[in-house]
């Protein structure tokens, strides 16, 4: 009977009565070939081959043409490629495990193959463990490690994963740094926890995302921290702008802007108009100086007192309406001079004999004076008030008498005349009160 190599590391085997004289022989070349198998193997592919075969030989070293290491366990396969190179594996029906490392330049795959069933692809510069299972025309190649489970495992230097990362922990944790002094920490069905204060940085440590302290996220941009969303950008509770002359814009182009005034307002810039409802109500200012109010119909204010100040007048373009009492402003007089820049009433009390003098008129004032003149005081009256000479005596006579005024032109600033053409403020006396 002959010599046979059916074994996974194809060693020969002497049948009983054959190999006379060569047992000794055998032996050390089977325990040469066992050695060889233990050890580190590598095995050049020619240039740019498409498919590349690696034989195990039968009793002898796997030497010549290139090929001194598929026997080896552990196989590097070195050359230049252009394109992904399969390489098979025989003969086809050994078991065996091997580290294979794909050390060819060219940044191509090699594919490891033994039969038509499945294949392991490794990318250059990396090494995986798979077993052959000698399946004969249909043997599969599986990658070892594909589903590894460790209890612990220490990479000295880069990790890279080709695929998914699953830490399968609850309470999970990663750590950063020698002394590991930045955590990533799993919370069962809650999310990912950054210890501490530290920060997630990007791109550099100017932009970053951290709790600053309990119960406040900052989210702190370099230069710009831009917000987009398809539809709105949702604020749940208060929103505050904590720089002094601070600026909110709208628009695309921020044509519309509402600026903070230290210590004081906030500043719509230009013409911009405030509007409700539609544009017909509006609140702006048109031109510098002026602030426009604009009701399509109707202004409403509503207010236990409204006070309208004016350093020169108050204009009305139509009818006014007063609901309740309009009343006017009553000012206490006792020597004759009243100025109708500040009243239209007044309330004279002569303390001697006076002229009546209204300063300060303007076209279609008009006004009322409730004389108390008890003391019988002789009363004249300014050059450019006319006024019934009869009852002009008559309201020196001791009384009380209720004097109404209309001034027909604006006060000139020349001289005034006592001609007719000259009178400015018309005036009419009642008879003394009773």
């Amino acid at each position: 009977m002959a010599s046979t190599f059916v074994n996974n590391l194809r060693l020969e085997e002497m049948a009983t009565g054959e190999q006379s004289g060569q047992w000794g022989t055998k032996t050390n070349t089977n325990l040469e070939l066992i050695g060889e198998a233990l050890g580190f193997g590598t095995e050049a592919i020619t240039t740019n081959a498409d498919t590349h075969a690696s034989v195990i030989a039968d009793g002898a070293s796997d030497g010549g043409s290139g090929n001194d290491g598929v026997r080896a366990m552990y196989v590097k396969y070195t050359g230049t490629l252009d394109s992904a190179c399969t390489i098979t594996i025989s003969p086809n029906d050994i078991r065996r495990l091997h580290f294979i490392e794909n050390g060819t330049s060219g940044s191509q795959n090699i594919i490891i193959s033994q039969g038509s069933g499945s294949n392991v692809t490794i990318t250059p510069g990396t090494t995986k463990v798979v077993y052959l299972d000698g399946g004969g025309s249909s043997a599969n190649v599986v990658d070892a490690f594909a589903h590894l489970a460790a209890v612990d495992l220490t990479v000295d230097d880069d990790l890279i994963v080709g695929d998914d990362l699953t830490l399968k922990s609850d309470s999970a944790v990663l750590g950063f740094g020698a002394d590991t002094d930045t955590t990533l920490t799993h919370t069962d069905g809650t999310g990912l926890t950054l210890n501490g204060t530290n920060k997630l940085t990007f791109g550099d440590a100017a932009s970053f995302v951290h709790q600053s302290s309990d119960g406040v996220l900052t989210v702190d941009g370099e230069a710009t921290i831009d917000l987009n969303a398809s539809t709105a950008v949702l604020v749940s509770n208060d929103l505050k702008l904590d720089s002094d002359a601070a600026v909110l814009g709208f628009g695309v182009n921020n044509d519309v802007t509402l600026t903070h005034v230290h210590d004081s307002a906030l500043l719509l810039n230009d013409a911009i108009k405030m509007t409700f409802r539609d544009s017909a109500l509006a609140i702006n200012s048109s031109t510098d100086g002026q602030l426009d109010i604009d009701a399509d119909t109707e202004v409403e204010i509503t207010a236990p007192t409204i006070d309208l100040t004016a350093s020169t007048k108050v204009t009305v373009s139509n009818d006014i309406t007063v609901t309740g009492r309009a009343s006017g402003t009553v000012t206490t007089n006792t020597n004759g001079q009243m100025d109708l820049a500040v009243s239209n009433h007044f309330n004279y009390t002569p303390s001697g004999n006076d002229e009546i003098e209204l300063d300060n008129f303007v076209a279609g004032q008009s006004g009322t004076i409730f004389l108390d003149n008890s003391g019988g005081h002789t009363l004249t009256v300014d050059s450019p008030i006319l006024i019934n000479a009869d009852q002009l005596t008559a309201i020196s006579t001791a009384g009380k008498y209720m004097l109404s005024y209309f001034c027909t032109v604006d006060q000139p600033n020349a001289t005034l005349s006592n001609s007719a053409n000259n009178d400015k403020i018309i005036m009419s006396v009642s008879g003394a009160l009773t």
